[in-house]
C-alpha cells in the first residue's frame, strides 16, 4: 500500500480501470487511459496475481485526457465517477471497447459496438441518487472501494435541485439519503438509517417553502405515455434513457396484433406498457415483477390497457416454468434483469419456451455476455445490439440485445 512505480497503461477493462503490468503482475489502474505512461500509487494489494492502483502522475497523456470538470474527482477522492478525466467522445469509445471485449471473452462473439450518446451532455443528467452520510450528518459520496465519506458541496453529474436538496443540509442520525427529481420538478428525499431502513420521506414541490410528508408519487414520461412511480423508486436515472430504451426495445420486438408478450423484471411496467398497444385488443402482455410497490405502480400505469396484466412474483427458473405452463408460448420475451443478469437457468427456461424474439435490456456487459452464451447453448443467437451512454462519467453502459432462434 502506498508504493509508487511507473507503468505503461494497456487496454481498458470492465469496471472503470485499465490494465497495466509491473514486475510480472497485473495492475488495475484507475484515473488513466490506454496508452498513457503514468506513475501509480498502490491502493490495494491483497492478491498474489494483481494489485490495484491510482494514476497519481501523468508522464505521457493520451489525446482523450481532459481537465476534470468535478473538483471532487481524482485519486483518493470521490469514487462516484470513473471517467471525469476523459473526453465524452473518449468515454463512448472506452465503453464500446468494454462491451465488445466482454462479448468476445465470455460469449465468443466478435461484435462491433458503437455506444450512443443521449441528449444533454455528460453533466447534470442524474435525476436520482443516493448520498452517504457520515457520523456527523455530513452528506457526500464514498471513496472508491471504501466506507469513507467524501463531503460534497455539489455533485456536477446530478440535476442541480436534487443535489442542492441533500448537499445543502445536515442529516444527523441517517446513514444515507435517497433523492430524486421527476419530470414536473418535484424533489423527493428519503432518509435511510444505517441498515437501509426508511426513516422519513419528504416531497418538495417547485415554489414550495415547506416539504410535504408523506411522499406522493413521481411523474415520469416515456414512450408517449405518462408513468407514476414511488418518489425515489426505480426509474431510469438519465432523463432521456427511458425514451431511448423504449424505442430500441419496441424496434427489436416488432410486435404485431394478437401476439403475446412476457415482460420480466417489469418494474413499473415501462416496456410492457409501451408494447401493449402494438399487440392490440386480441393480444396479451404479462408483466412479472417481484417488488410489491413496483407492481402497484404498474397496475396503475397499465389500467387503461386491458390487454396488459401484472403478476407479482420472483423471476426464477421454477416460478418461470410454472408461469409459462399457464401462459403458453410467448411470441416475445422482454427482460430487464438486475446487474447480476438473468442467469443461465432463467435464460434456458426462456429459450425453452420458444419465443420468436428475446429482447434483453442489460446494465452490465459481463452479465449480458454470460447470458448471451447461455442462450446460445439453448439455440438462440445474438442478432442485433445497441448500446447507450445512460451513465456519463461512469463506467456503466446500458445495452439492448435482440436474440433470435438459430435457423
Amino acid at each position: 500500500m502506498g508504493r509508487r512505480f511507473e507503468v505503461t497503461v494497456g487496454p481498458v477493462a470492465h469496471g472503470g480501470h485499465c490494465v497495466a503490468r509491473h514486475e510480472g503482475r497485473v495492475v488495475f489502474v484507475r484515473h488513466t487511459l490506454p496508452g498513457e505512461r503514468v506513475v501509480v500509487e498502490v491502493t490495494e494489494d491483497r492478491h498474489k496475481g494483481f494489485c490495484r492502483a491510482d494514476a497519481v502522475e501523468v508522464v505521457e497523456a493520451a489525446p482523450d485526457r481532459v481537465e476534470r470538470p468535478c473538483p471532487y474527482s481524482g485519486p483518493g477522492r470521490c469514487g462516484g465517477c470513473d471517467w471525469q478525466h476523459v473526453s465524452h467522445e473518449g468515454q463512448l469509445r472506452l465503453k464500446g471497447d468494454v462491451v465488445r471485449e466482454q462479448l468476445s471473452r465470455l460469449a465468443g462473439l466478435d461484435v462491433p459496438v458503437a455506444v450512443e450518446a443521449l441528449p444533454g451532455g455528460p453533466l447534470r443528467w442524474r435525476s436520482r441518487a443516493r448520498f452517504a452520510v457520515d457520523r456527523e450528518g455530513t452528506p457526500g459520496l464514498r471513496r472508491h472501494r471504501s466506507h469513507d465519506v467524501v463531503p460534497l458541496e455539489d455533485c456536477p453529474i446530478t440535476v442541480a435541485p436534487a443535489a442542492q436538496a441533500v448537499l445543502g443540509s445536515t442529516w444527523r442520525g441517517s446513514g444515507a439519503v435517497d433523492v430524486a427529481i421527476d419530470s414536473a420538478g418535484v424533489v423527493t428525499t428519503t432518509r435511510l438509517d444505517r441498515r437501509g431502513g426508511v426513516q422519513q420521506t419528504q416531497v418538495l414541490r417547485p415554489g414550495a417553502d415547506v416539504p410535504e410528508e408523506p411522499a406522493g408519487r413521481a411523474q415520469r414520461s416515456a414512450g408517449g405515455r405518462d408513468w407514476e412511480v414511488e418518489g425515489t423508486g426505480f426509474w431510469q436515472v438519465h432523463p432521456a434513457a427511458a425514451d431511448a430504451l423504449v424505442s430500441a426495445v419496441a424496434a427489436f420486438a416488432a410486435v404485431t396484433p394478437g401476439e403475446t408478450v412476457l415482460d420480466l423484471y417489469a418494474g413499473a411496467g415501462l416496456f410492457g406498457g409501451a408494447l401493449a398497444p402494438g399487440v392490440g385488443a386480441d393480444g396479451r402482455v404479462v408483466c412479472v415483477e417481484f417488488d410489491a410497490a413496483a407492481c402497484a405502480a404498474a397496475d396503475a400505469n397499465l389500467a387503461d390497457l386491458p390487454q396488459a396484466e401484472v403478476w407479482q412474483g420472483e423471476v426464477d427458473a421454477p416460478g418461470l416454468t410454472e408461469l409459462l405452463g399457464d401462459l403458453g408460448r410467448p411470441d416475445v420475451v422482454v427482460l430487464d434483469p438486475p446487474r447480476a443478469g438473468a442467469g443461465p437457468e432463467v435464460s434456458r427456461v426462456i429459450a425453452g419456451a420458444g419465443p420468436r424474439a428475446v429482447v434483453y435490456v442489460a446494465c452490465d456487459p459481463a452479465s449480458l455476455a454470460r447470458d448471451v452464451a447461455a442462450f446460445a447453448g439453448a439455440g438462440y443467437r445474438l442478432e442485433s445490439l445497441r448500446a447507450f451512454d445512460c451513465f456519463p462519467m461512469t463506467a456503466h453502459v446500458e445495452c439492448v440485445a435482440l436474440l433470435v432462434r438459430d435457423a
